[in-house]
């Protein structure tokens, strides 16, 4: 699922500039007073853990003015990523949706006005702890809360319309002076914490079936998807997982998907256009393959690898097979096929092992060169290429060439970006 960036991104980027150039103008401009900036604190939060989809828990907020003047109001605001929502509403508090844009995922958010003197050197609480919603797709989820003076931008053209909330105010309760441990507590006006609920997610490979003669050229797409029930926050700026492809014997790549790098001719690994994955969200990779020889049925493997997948209980669908009819007789150009038997998977021997150091050793035709997951959380490893389907098209043998070596290399080195320049350029390309 490739998402483009949406227009509060590119509007935002433009007030920025607006901003920028209107406060290198204010610099020429003598100061009229030295009225002090604001210095606002939120206190770190804990992280919850353990919480049921469906179940709500509550975290107490606190905030420190440390500047030297008293702050007449301030507004706060938590925001929560998509599997979460507040709980209960207040009057002084709009809520809306900002929806995701480049890498930044959606997050639903309450900005509150709270008309309410902050003296200096005094630690403040909310009223009452701030109650949060867990929904049924909640799992790795962050709460992120702001103190600031200023009215939080929405966005626009990015966000839902803000709604009043209903309930009491959300007000703030003075607790005591400010210790020094109180001052490292609240070190900056952004805090943010880790929501994780218990929860599950099914990730599902499906592969593709073709059929052609020697010389023809088919697309076999696999598809990866999530069928839930939680939707999956990965490593920020990482391929949520990795779709390990294993071409079938007698046919060579044409054309590969834009999030796919070659690892050798019969090999190539595949990224995620986004760090998450939602429920029913997923990726289809394409390959346009070309039938070098009639060698009847001939299989190759689509496996998982990436990041590891603990919530992941269901690993008969973690694999799939790309299976092409060739037919029986010569190749293309008239000679006799001389390797390569019908019904042969080519290229791919023991499953893929999950969170194990990656391995892009060489493949070897009809050989087994097994490819292990990314270590941890990391993603696909050669740099994402700007050129039309970032491919590498693959004929003859199965040995690696030095530029093909080169790719593989990039990918035992471990990258860590999601495919986002390959996703601006598939953009374009769509």
């Amino acid at each position: 699922m490739r998402i483009r960036p949406s227009r509060s991104r590119t509007l935002r980027g433009g007030t920025a500039a607006v901003a920028a150039a209107a406060l290198v103008a204010l610099g020429a401009v003598p100061a009229l007073a030295d009225e002090p900036e604001p210095d606002l604190g939120a206190g770190t939060i804990a992280p919850v853990e353990g919480v049921q989809p469906g179940s709500s828990f509550s975290t107490p907020l606190t905030f420190l003015n440390k500047g030297t003047a008293q702050v007449p109001a301030v507004w706060v605001t938590y925001a929560v990523s998509p599997g979460l929502k507040a709980d209960e509403t207040h009057e002084n508090c709009s809520y809306y949706t900002v929806s995701s844009y480049d890498e930044m995922p959606e997050s639903n958010v309450a900005s509150c006005r709270i008309e309410q003197p902050l003296k200096p050197g005094v630690v403040y609480g909310t009223a009452k702890p701030v109650s949060i919603k867990a929904l049924g797709t909640a799992f790795r989820d962050e709460l992120r809360v702001t103190i600031g003076v200023d009215e939080p931008d929405p966005g626009d053209g990015g966000s839902s319309e803000p709604v009043r909330g209903a309930g009491d105010p959300l007000t703030l309760q003075e607790r005591a002076p400010a210790t020094d441990a109180d001052r490292r507590a609240h070190p900056e006006p952004v805090a943010q914490a880790r929501v994780s609920a218990a929860n599950t997610a099914d990730f599902a490979l499906t592969g593709a079936e073709a059929k052609g003669a020697a010389g023809d050229e088919v697309t076999a797409t696999v598809t990866f998807a999530n069928k839930g029930p939680a939707r999956v926050q990965g490593t920020r700026d990482e391929s949520v997982t990795t779709v390990d492809v294993r071409i079938p014997k007698g046919t060579s790549v044409v054309k590969a998907h834009g999030y796919c790098d070659a690892v050798t001719k019969t090999h190539y690994r595949c990224g995620t256009s986004q760090s998450w994955v939602d429920v029913d969200g997923g990726e289809s990779y394409p390959f346009v393959l070309r039938i070098d020889k009639a060698v009847g049925r001939t299989t190759g493997e689509v496996s998982l690898t990436g990041q590891e997948r603990p919530f992941d209980r269901n690993p008969a669908n973690d694999t799939a097979q790309i299976v092409v009819e060739t037919g029986k007789g010569s190749d293309a150009s008239g000679s006799t096929g001389s390797s390569g038997s019908a019904g042969s998977t080519g290229g791919t021997g023991g499953s893929p092992s999950t969170g194990g150091p990656d391995s892009t050793g060489g493949t070897s035709t009809g050989g087994s060169g097994s490819s292990g997951a990314t270590g941890g959380s990391t993603t696909v490893g050669t740099t994402p290429r700007t050129g039309a389907g970032g491919n590498l098209a693959a004929t003859g043998s199965d040995s690696t060439l030095p530029l093909v070596g080169m790719a593989g290399a990039a990918v035992a080195a471990g990258g860590g970006i999601v495919w986002a320049v390959r996703r601006r350029s598939a953009s374009r390309e769509n």
